[in-house]
């Protein structure tokens, strides 16, 4: 228990910017149609499933022309 709380203070800021970024990408891969690559079902079940990796994966590469 003790090693659990002398990461908090690096763990509650990351979780955070996780929960944020997985709900940027989530709203906009729902409000956008056009994709890079793949499909809409794909990027969420992504952004949704994989934690931080999902939503940089769709920012850097999914992401399609507006």
């Amino acid at each position: 228990m003790e090693n659990l709380q002398e990461y908090l203070p690096f763990l509650i800021p990351l979780a955070v910017i996780q929960a944020g970024l997985m709900l940027a990408s989530l709203i906009h891969v729902l409000r956008h149609d056009t994709y890079r690559f793949g499909n809409r079902p794909l990027w969420i079940v992504l952004c949704l499933a994989t934690g931080i990796i999902g939503p940089v994966l769709y920012f850097a590469i999914g992401r399609g022309d507006e």
